[in-house]
């Protein structure tokens, strides 16, 4: 692989308490009953607006109040409130060395992505971040995969995506990319196999020699 382009929360960095403690935070200043944490885990990855109707319901402009208000907490705080998973900061800096290009794509809306992986001890090992736009209701990772794959000017079948949820497997497979999940985020590895990932890494030190070939 030449390019192997990595998803943010729950692959790179666990995120859940910036995350989860900002929608808390909105759902309460709108005193709206906050879903329990193990509910509010799987909201990490999907769009906001895409998320906060099932506790708001269909009022598009309760939605955007709570938007408004998460970002008021994330962007104070909780940009802050994350950890970089154990190993991952070595396979960065590892995959760096033997020339492979990185970059990361994320549904985090770029107002926050590029500021966080900045900030990370190997953020500069990344060419480029990626990121949904501000108003977005979809994850974006089929259109940010095929722009990297023009920018970089590297073919799909050079290129892996690297994510804990189905929607880094769906945006691979729209770009017939190689899709690769991670067992250590947000989501399953019964939701990684159902999307068709070509491969799972159970922890870090997998990725290297699943990045090393296609099949």
């Amino acid at each position: 692989m030449r390019l192997a382009l990595f998803d943010l929360d729950g692959t790179l960095i666990d995120s859940e308490a910036g995350i989860v403690g900002s929608i808390e935070y909105a759902l309460a200043r709108l005193g709206a009953t906050s879903p329990p944490r193990d509910t509010l885990r799987g909201w990490i990855g999907p769009p906001l607006r895409a998320t906060f109707p099932l506790a708001l319901g269909d009022d598009p402009v309760a939605v955007e109040r709570a938007v408004d208000h998460y970002r008021e907490r994330f962007s104070e705080v909780g940009w802050r409130e994350h950890r970089v998973y154990d190993g991952v900061g070595a396979i960065v800096d590892a995959l760096a060395a033997r020339g492979t290009r990185l970059a990361v794509v994320t549904s985090k809306v770029d107002l926050y992505a590029e500021k966080i992986v900045r900030h990370l001890p190997f953020g500069d090992r990344f060419a480029r971040v990626y990121a949904a736009a501000p108003g977005s209701r979809d994850s974006e990772k089929a259109a940010m995969i095929a722009r990297a794959l023009a920018d970089f000017d590297v073919a799909p079948d050079a290129t892996a995506m690297i994510g804990d949820r189905h929607f880094d497997i769906a945006g691979a497979k729209a770009n017939a990319v190689r899709a690769i999940g991670v067992a250590w985020g947000f989501g399953s590895v019964d939701e990684l196999r159902d999307a068709g990932a070509d491969a799972i890494a159970n922890e870090p030190a997998e990725l290297p020699g699943l990045l090393a070939h296609r099949a």
